[in-house]
């Protein structure tokens, strides 16, 4: 055999150039050859004479993929075509491994230059140092969770964008999702922490600031929302605390008591308004009442400071708080209520601007707070002025039928939500519906309009919904499809509940030591999880009822489809809450980045279709969708009829103009409304536009009426919360959605 020059130099396929190595390529036939499980003597000399081959090849350098391509046809050349076939195998799956860790290294390149930012979560600042340590982290963990956590099942439909696993990026960790905490255990017995022990509060202001630290320290140990879900009754024994204290100052140093002050039980179980206090000394009970009112008001401000500058996660994110409250009728309760609200309304900071966190949340109750003669009618009235002028609070309904079974005299039990709209509901595993202590531990969603277009297509292609029962076999395979998807979406979430159950209690120490999530019996996670929800949600019911029957369910036609198709979903979560003894529950899933992401692929599988897929976002859950012309009753009137479906978590939104701050017995009518057909959560969204040179708030074009500036902050709901301006802080997609709100008249 004639000898050229050997090859020096191999180009690498990212471009580099080393010197060639011809043990490289022995080793990776040699590799070939073991993977048959029949090497034999002579296979060496075959290896050896193919290596040669190559490095005599007259050539001074070569890239990989043609050196691999020959040493492929001198394989299928010998006698060994076995090793040939795996060979080709091995190459093709490097290859894959390549181009996915290329396409890996791209997205994480995008994260940490910002070059690429797609505003996932608009509470996220992707530009800061955090956010794009936060973001590119998340692009390792998501492609790690895809191969190496989930089953092929699990895989193939996320990625085809028929159910999507949330938060994906935090599948390989194990850690859940959100938590209401019960912050009256924790307040009263206080609470370790990794470095130190923390004492129960002792005044009001201390229990304020240590809300503010355990939303922080929670936070921590999850990666969704945190929630109070009775502030006032929680706040009411630390307000009692402080008033004894300023009782005992003012009958000191106002009345010249020269004794210590003793009452015959705690100063938490005796009422401020109680007449020994009135009795013994009047002054010194007026000056106690001024003191703690604002010392409550003082606290207050201070929680939403604290909750509005306590970045905990990466990407300068503040814990996703809610605050829960309205249905204490004690003086101490009131006192709380009303000082949430004033400040509310008053705003924060220098320019009074409207505070992004806490999530506030009345609850209205029947007999409480709805209507005049009512004791806390009052706070009711002061929180709709603080909506008119804030967005919050949103509207728990304690009355709602899903919570039936609740303990009027455990405020533990009422109804609450997350901000977002997650709630707890009725625990299969003994806690009935106690919502402290509990949370949902993961969601899934399944995208409609792709399983209501794979269907069509099915249909057309193979012409069987040519004919005059047409519509009809497209709506049996549909159903039949979506059975299918949820029964997948159960096995989905089992797998992960049960990878979340196998890590260590020394993941979330803050929360197993704390008994933060109840049930813990020491030794075995699972022993708390199973008390909190896992749950099924879904996206753009309208557009899939629009690809099915050509309407959306605010027709006749569409809302008995929607029915079916929402019964589905219930009957199969109540079935597998019973056989599998875990609290599946129907989710009405709060799509922040979702509707915008599900809709690309969509249209990169599908295309463009008329009122389907022509916008940039696909409607959230079992919403009628933003661009309808409705008065706001009527989209209650709609949405009321498929709220009690879901038994995870829904909200029901209408939008109003910015003059209802003018109004408020519109805004009550329209409330009151809600709370009386059923609506379980219920939010009310007005324009919030604040003038960051003068501090204006109101709704504006340009410029702001007052001073003429342009800096102008337009705040708007994403989901259940509010965050930053929307023209910056949201995706494409959402920020389309806002663009097309209709408002409901």
């Amino acid at each position: 055999m004639e000898v050229g020059n050997l090859i020096d130099k191999i180009i690498k396929r990212d471009g580099r150039i080393v010197e060639f190595d011809s043990n490289k390529i022995y080793n990776a036939i040699l590799k070939a050859f073991n993977e048959t499980g029949n090497l034999k003597q002579n296979d060496y000399e075959c290896i050896n004479r193919i290596v040669e081959e190559i490095s005599n090849l007259n050539k001074s350098e070569m890239n990989v993929e043609e050196i691999q391509d020959i040493v492929e046809k001198k394989l299928m050349n010998s006698k060994r075509k076995d090793v040939a076939k795996l060979y080709i195998l091995y190459r093709n799956e490097r290859t894959k491994v390549r181009e996915r860790n290329a396409k890996l290294i791209k997205s994480i390149s995008e994260k940490l230059e910002a070059s690429n930012v797609q505003n996932q979560n608009a509470n996220v600042d992707e530009k800061s140092f955090g956010g794009r340590i936060g973001a590119a982290t998340s692009e390792v963990m998501k492609d790690y969770a895809m191969n190496y956590c989930m089953s092929e099942m699990a895989v193939k439909n996320h990625k085809e964008n028929m159910i999507y696993v949330h938060d994906l990026d935090h599948y390989p960790v194990g850690d859940h999702n959100c938590m209401s905490i019960p912050f009256d255990d924790l307040l009263a017995n206080g609470f370790n922490t990794r470095q130190t022990d923390v004492r129960p509060a002792q005044s009001v202001n201390t229990a304020f600031q240590l809300l503010a630290v355990l939303f922080q320290l929670q936070s921590l140990q999850q990666f969704g929302g945190v929630s109070a879900t009775h502030l006032d009754w929680t706040m009411m024994p630390y307000i009692r605390k402080s008033f004894w204290k300023h009782y005992k100052d003012g009958a000191k140093y106002i009345e010249g008591a020269t004794e210590e002050l003793h009452i015959d039980c705690k100063p938490e179980e005796l009422s401020i308004e109680d007449d020994w206090y009135k009795d013994c000394f009047p002054k010194a009970y007026k000056y106690a009442f001024d003191m703690t009112v604002k010392e409550v008001y003082q606290a207050v401000e201070g929680m939403y400071h604290n909750l509005n500058t306590l970045q905990s996660r990466s990407g300068n994110q503040l814990p996703f708080t809610s605050i829960n409250y309205g249905t204490c009728t004690t003086p101490e309760g009131r006192m709380v209520t009303k000082a949430v609200l004033d400040v509310s309304i008053k705003g924060i900071g220098k320019l009074h601007k409207t505070p992004i966190f806490p999530c506030g949340i009345f609850q209205c109750m029947k007999g409480v707070n709805r209507k005049k003669g009512e004791p806390n009618y009052d706070l009711f009235r002061l929180a709709l002025q603080s909506t008119a002028t804030r967005l919050y609070p949103n509207y728990a309904n304690v009355d709602w039928s899903g919570n039936e079974g609740y303990d009027i005299n455990d405020p533990r039990t009422y109804f609450s939500t997350m901000g977002c709209r997650t709630a707890n509901g009725w625990d299969v595993n003994g806690f009935g519906q106690l919502k402290d202590g509990r949370g949902n531990i993961c969601p899934v969603t399944i995208i409609l309009p792709t399983l209501a277009m794979m269907c069509r297509k099915y249909g057309e292609s193979h012409h069987l919904i040519d004919g005059e029962n047409g519509e009809e076999v497209l709506l049996d395979a549909f159903m039949d499809l979506l059975d299918e998807k949820i029964h997948e979406a159960k096995d989905m979430l089992l797998e992960r509940f049960e990878f979340i159950c196998s890590q260590s209690a020394d993941s979330a120490k803050f929360m197993y030591e704390n008994n933060v999530m109840a049930g813990y019996d020491g030794k075995d996670i699972s022993s708390a999880l199973k008390h909190g929800t896992i749950v099924i949600g879904q996206l753009g019911l309208a557009e899939a009822l629009q690809i099915l029957i050509g309407c959306n369910h605010t027709t006749e036609k569409g809302m008995e489809l929607a029915k079916k198709i929402e019964g589905l979903f219930k009957k199969r979560c109540a079935e597998f809450k019973q056989e599998y003894k875990l609290n599946f529950g129907v989710y009405y899933t709060p799509a922040e980045n979702l509707c915008y992401t599900a809709m690309q692929k969509f249209k990169d599988r599908f295309g463009i279709i008329p009122n389907v897929s022509d916008r940039d976002f696909f409607t959230n859950s079992m919403h009628v969708p933003v661009w309808e012309e409705i008065s706001p009753f009527d989209k209650i009137d709609i949405e009321s009829q498929l709220t009690g479906y879901s038994s995870a978590g829904c909200i029901t939104y209408v939008e109003l103009e910015g003059g209802v701050k003018h109004n408020i017995d519109a805004l009550e009518q329209i409330v009151n409304y809600a709370m009386d057909k059923d609506i379980p959560y219920f939010a009310v969204n007005v324009p919030n536009d604040t003038c960051m040179d003068c501090g204006f708030t109101g709704e504006f074009n340009d410029v702001c009426p007052v001073c003429g500036s342009d800096n102008i902050q337009r705040l708007r709901r994403v989901t259940g919360y509010l965050t930053g301006n929307y023209t910056t802080a949201f995706n494409k997609g959402k920020q389309q959605e806002v663009e097309m709100r209709v408002k409901h008249q």
